[in-house]
């Protein structure tokens, strides 16, 4: 069945995140490894990555990856911008690595004084630089289907066709699929049938293959309203049909489907549990809507 899992807190460090997903039940997790508020890290002391990855051994938790910082733009076509956005993403790829992960989430980016195809083309010369420089990683980047708000490009499965296509089709390039974003990127998923166009669309343009990963949210916008707003699962526009469809699709059947709902985050609740109330229900809503197997 699908790893279901959670983005997690690495407040305390990161092998705290391993902790909260075992008291989560979660199969499966996404962390930030930095701050995604400030352009520098903190170095990574090598006996917190020895731990980290020890606990993730233990704790079977499979895939792992991590979501790059916000500040990034590879789109951008404003020198300082563009040199502080590689070089950070360079460092992130550089963290994922150190603490074995199998993937690193990006938003591809906003063209910014530019035009959309001048914004493909920067995000791809930069990815491109970035992997040439790391010809040995493992760490796959992941691009992130968006909702399409402003200037974001990665809305349309042609955007992200050609930042593959500008790549040489490598392998080390895969997709992240959110479904609020689908969604508010007027990609109608609620019906059976619109679920079927879309996924046959998208082979049809990237290639189901590429698809690594799920981010699992409801959506608090309508269909086409390019507003990136989550919701927990079931209760938005997007309802519980689609993700009993995602969740029993026998295609995506090993695949990680980690939430990005909101928190609960109280000083209440952090001191009972490193669980969050909402998560445990939202992974209780997707694993009722798994039909078991005879």
């Amino acid at each position: 069945m699908p790893r279901l899992g959670a983005h997690l807190s690495i407040a305390g460090g990161l092998p705290r995140a391993v902790d909260r997903a075992k008291a989560s039940r979660c199969d499966a997790l996404q962390i930030f490894t930095k701050s995604t508020g400030q352009w520098r890290a903190r170095p990574l002391p090598p006996e917190e990555v020895e731990l980290f990855r020890r606990r993730v051994a233990e704790s079977r938790l499979a895939p792992v990856v991590a979501h790059n910082s916000y500040l990034i733009n590879l789109g951008t076509s404003q020198p300082v911008l563009r040199a502080q956005s590689i070089a950070s993403m360079g460092e992130e790829l550089d963290r994922a690595e150190a603490l074995g992960l199998d993937g690193l989430v990006m938003h591809p980016g906003s063209y910014t004084g530019g035009s959309e195809p001048e914004g493909l083309r920067l995000i791809a010369e930069a990815l491109a630089q970035l992997l040439d420089e790391r010809p040995d990683g493992s760490v796959k980047i992941l691009l992130e289907h968006t909702a399409g708000q402003g200037t974001n490009l990665g809305h349309r499965f042609e955007h992200l066709a050609e930042i593959i296509d500008r790549l040489q089709h490598t392998d080390r390039v895969g997709v992240c699929i959110d479904t609020c974003h689908l969604l508010a990127a007027g990609y109608d998923i609620c019906s059976e049938a619109g679920y079927r166009r879309t996924f046959e669309e998208f082979h049809r343009i990237v290639g189901l293959r590429r698809i690594r990963a799920f981010h699992l949210n409801d959506s608090k916008k309508p269909c086409g309203s390019r507003v990136d707003r989550h919701e927990h699962i079931g209760k938005g526009c997007l309802g519980l049909d689609p993700f009993k469809l995602l969740l029993n699709d026998p295609r995506f059947v090993d695949h990680a489907m980690l939430l990005e709902t909101p928190k609960l985050e109280t000083p209440e609740s952090k001191r009972r549990s490193d669980c969050d109330p909402w998560d445990a229900r939202n992974l209780r809503t997707l694993r009722k809507l798994l039909v078991k197997s005879a």
